[in-house]
């Protein structure tokens, strides 16, 4: 039987129930399962005027049939209303979040696929959150994750995600950086089915520092740290200086780019490939990948909201789960 997929739907008021049920409507050779609160998910539907019978989810295996959808219900604390945040539902985010992660780590589930959360309701709520890569590490257990974003021509890992910038320079460690070198190294073999991964990291200042003169933490971090995986086996280029490491014939020889911070690697895939990039969680014991969006609470209800990060986002998650069974 095809893979099962838990869909976790995301903050109900933004466009993670749209883009969920614009899936359904979709043929995926997988049994996916989304977990919600299904008269929510009844109520967007008829708003969007889409067809979709949600039928309660199963434990036997059972592939996925366009038109329907599998709802493992949630009740949500308060009823949503599509572009109205509501702090009393920050929980229930969690909740799914959590029910997600357990079913995966425990082989119920061979995948995770996100729907978008909005980070400033669950803090509201008074639940410390800094984003869904930080809380699925905490959830399953794991040191290092890394954030990495996904197209069919270019992969894109951060070293550090979501950090104020005037935080970025002291985060960035020589440990820190062979962590991530070596998780990278790890998963695009065992996910991708890549043999020694060549990878390209950026440096942190512009023009990678220019020998000292722009910054120093090429000198005394990011080259030490290639220098020692380097030893170790992988194949790795850098520092390279970010507004040239993205040139086409330059990206041609590599199979990532690991980029210091979050807005240095980001908005080039985002600007190549948004609404079919997928973010994708390595270092976690579970596979998780997501959409490359935020929650666009303007979008929610209206049936304007374009579906293909999330339906990249579970054919990524069906391929990679089909390859590691």
């Amino acid at each position: 039987m095809p893979p099962r997929i838990a869909l976790t739907s995301g903050e109900p008021a933004g466009i993670g129930p749209d883009v969920c049920l614009a899936a359904a409507l979709r043929p995926l050779d997988c049994d996916l399962v989304c977990l919600a609160d299904r008269q929510m998910l009844a109520e967007r539907a008829r708003t969007l005027g889409m067809k979709i019978e949600l039928r309660p989810y199963e434990r036997a295996s059972r592939r996925h049939v366009p038109g329907t959808l599998a709802v493992e219900h949630h009740p949500l604390p308060v009823p949503a209303v599509a572009g109205r945040l509501d702090a009393r539902n920050g929980p229930y985010v969690l909740r799914l979040l959590e029910r997600a992660c357990d079913g995966a780590l425990g082989g119920e589930f061979a995948a995770i696929v996100t729907a978008p959360v909005h980070k400033g309701v669950i803090n509201d709520a008074g639940i410390p959150f800094t984003g869904h890569t930080e809380f699925l590490a905490g959830r399953t257990g794991a040191s290092r994750p890394v954030m990495m974003l996904a197209t069919a021509d270019l992969r894109v890992a951060l070293a550090t995600t979501h950090l104020p910038l005037a935080r970025v320079s002291a985060a960035i460690t020589v440990e820190l950086l062979c962590e991530v070198l070596e998780i990278l190294d790890r998963d695009l073999t065992r996910w991708w089915g890549i043999g020694r991964p060549r990878i390209a990291v950026c440096g942190l200042n512009p023009h990678a520092g220019e020998g000292g003169h722009l910054g120093d933490e090429e000198i005394r971090v990011i080259a030490p740290a290639i220098a020692r995986m380097r030893d170790r086996g992988l194949r790795i280029a850098g520092p390279l200086p970010a507004d040239t490491a993205f040139v086409p014939a330059v990206l041609a020889d590599f199979d990532v780019v690991l980029a210091m911070y979050h807005d240095q690697g980001l908005p080039v895939i985002k600007h190549a490939g948004f609404q079919s990039a997928v973010n994708v969680t390595l270092g976690l014991p579970i596979l998780r990948t997501s959409v490359d969006h935020g929650t666009a609470l303007d979008l929610a209800g209206t049936g304007r909201a374009d579906p293909g990060s999330m339906g990249a986002a579970i054919e990524l998650a069906m391929r990679l789960a089909a390859r590691a069974a």
